[in-house]
C-alpha cells in the first residue's frame, strides 16, 4: 500500500502513490472487494477507479508490474494516518511511577496501593514499588512485595527481582503487552 523509502535500516518516510501518480504501463489490478482483476493497462484502471468513485493505489513499487487496489475515496490516507499514530503510541518511552510503602502497611492501606499500581500498569506506565526499612525490616520489606507482585501478576511482569540495599527494598513492574 505505501511507498517505502529506506536509508540505513530506517524508515524514513511513508508515501502514498496513488491514482496519476502510478508510473507504471500496466499494474496487477485487484477490485474494491478484494477480487483479482488480473494485468490491466494503467489507464483503463484510473478509469475503472473513476467510474467507481473510487481511488486506485499502489501496493508496492518493488514488483513488476506493480500490485494495485480499489480503494474508497480517503480511507488509503486515513489507513496510513492510524498506522503512523499506532506506530508514535509503540515508541511512546516507558515512564515509571513510584509508590512508597512500609513494611508495617493495614490491609486497607495496601489494597489502595494495589489498586493504583494496577491503575497505573494498565495505562502504560512502569510502576517501581519502593518499601522503607528501619532495623530488621528487611525479611517483611521483602515478604510485602513479593505478595504486591503476585496480586499484580496479570497486569505487569516484574523487571529484575528485588533489590535489597540499605534502607529500601524495591523492584520494578513494567506493564504486560496486551
Amino acid at each position: 500500500m505505501n511507498g517505502i523509502i529506506i536509508s540505513k535500516d530506517r524508515v524514513i518516510a511513508q508515501m502514498i502513490i496513488m491514482n496519476e501518480k502510478i508510473k507504471a504501463s500496466e499494474v496487477q489490478l485487484t477490485g474494491v472487494n478484494g477480487e483479482p482483476l488480473g494485468i490491466v493497462p494503467t489507464s483503463e484502471a484510473l478509469a475503472m477507479a473513476k467510474a467507481l468513485k473510487v481511488d486506485l493505489v499502489c501496493e508496492s513499487l518493488l514488483s513488476s508490474p506493480p500490485p494495485c487496489r480499489l480503494i474508497g475515496r480517503g480511507a488509503a490516507k486515513q489507513a496510513a494516518q492510524q498506522e503512523k499514530q499506532q506506530e508514535r503510541k509503540r515508541e511512546r518511552p516507558l515512564k515509571v511511577k513510584e509508590l512508597r510503602l512500609t513494611p508495617h502497611i493495614e490491609d486497607h492501606d495496601y489494597e489502595t496501593k494495589k489498586d493504583q499500581a494496577e491503575r497505573l500498569l494498565k495505562s502504560g506506565d512502569a510502576v517501581l514499588l519502593n518499601v522503607r526499612i528501619q532495623g530488621k525490616e528487611g525479611a517483611q520489606a521483602k515478604e510485602l512485595l513479593e505478595r504486591l507482585l503476585r496480586d499484580l501478576s496479570h497486569c505487569g511482569a516484574k523487571q529484575s527481582g528485588i533489590q535489597l540495599s540499605g534502607k529500601q527494598a524495591a523492584v520494578q513492574l513494567n506493564p504486560k503487552a496486551l
